[in-house]
């Protein structure tokens, strides 16, 4: 009998199993149908055209950003375009006043030139003057060697 008991046993506790699994397959049915009914309800809760309406709200911000933006970089890129032209210009001065220093050098070394060949002919006619010979830069001439040669000689004692 006890054989027949746990039999018995056995066959309730797969009943019950079965019974369990049908139950909480129901349970996951319902709450699948509830959220398919709450999906369909929204759906018909939505209205077109206040969706289309968000919509056309949404791109007017969008497009109103990207002309803000796009405003912005025109601004940006017509400094860039003066900033580019003034530094051109910059550097055009830099060069003219570069130039214009090169002239202005060239004209005072003529001018220190000028002063010193003035210079030169003025000692030149100082020099006539007072009836001096050169004495730096003039060739001697073989009897001026001699002369001095004898005078050098006479300056010396005799040894």
């Amino acid at each position: 009998m006890s054989s027949k008991s746990e039999q018995e046993r056995e066959r309730l506790k797969e009943e019950y199993k079965e019974h369990y699994r049908r139950i909480k397959e129901a349970k996951e049915r319902l709450k699948r149908t509830e959220q398919k009914g709450k999906i369909a309800k929204a759906v018909e809760n939505m209205n077109s055209d206040n969706l289309l309406e968000s919509v056309d709200e949404f791109l007017g911000k969008v497009r109103d950003k990207v002309t803000h933006v796009e405003a912005r970089l025109d601004v940006a890129m017509d400094s860039l375009d003066d900033d580019d032209s003034e530094i051109s210009n910059k550097v055009k001065q830099e060069e003219l006043d570069e130039e214009l220093k090169k002239q202005k050098a060239k004209q005072t070394l003529k001018q220190v030139k000028a002063e010193m060949g003035m210079l030169y002919n003025e000692i030149e006619k100082h020099a006539d003057e007072i009836r001096t010979e050169k004495t730096i830069g003039n060739k001697k001439s073989p009897s001026d060697s001699a002369d001095s040669k004898s005078t050098d000689n006479s300056s010396e004692p005799n040894k």
